[in-house]
């Protein structure tokens, strides 16, 4: 896509720090890490969100989070990670270009995801659960 800052990042018109590269996928440190190390995994083809994204892309991108999660873990120090894909507008997504956070984690982090996660969250009665599951299986 012509005017996306990721197509630009993986063309090198816009720098960036480069930390892997393959036929599919491109991988770049990111300018607003939330730990050391933290990057962004993006195919090659563009994209807006996991919806348009092809199911060769969203493995190749998994596969490629993996071996970085391992990355960083080995050359970091990161003793977990956490992987994160924000796709849409009601998701706050940033960028219109498919993309996997790869955030290595550190005991001292400080950074608390189960924080944000129960913040909101709503207790469903198993009855509920069971009509939701019920409506997603269906077809």
């Amino acid at each position: 896509m012509e005017n996306c800052i990721f197509c630009k990042i993986i063309k090198g018109e816009i720098p960036s720090g480069k930390i892997y590269e393959d036929q599919n996928v491109f991988v770049f440190l990111d300018i607003n890490p939330i730990t050391i190390g933290h990057c962004l995994v993006i195919p090659k083809e563009h994209s807006d969100d996991i919806f348009d994204t092809k199911d060769e892309a969203l493995k190749d991108v998994i596969i490629v989070g993996k071996i970085m999660s391992e990355r960083l873990k080995e050359k970091l120090g990161a003793t977990a990670v956490n992987l994160v894909n924000s796709s849409g507008k009601d998701a706050e997504q940033g960028v219109p270009h498919f993309h996997l956070h790869v955030i290595p984690r550190y005991g001292n982090d400080e950074l608390h995801i189960a924080d944000w996660w129960q913040s909101k969250v709503k207790k469903f009665k198993p009855e509920e659960l069971k009509r939701l599951a019920e409506k997603i299986n269906n077809s």
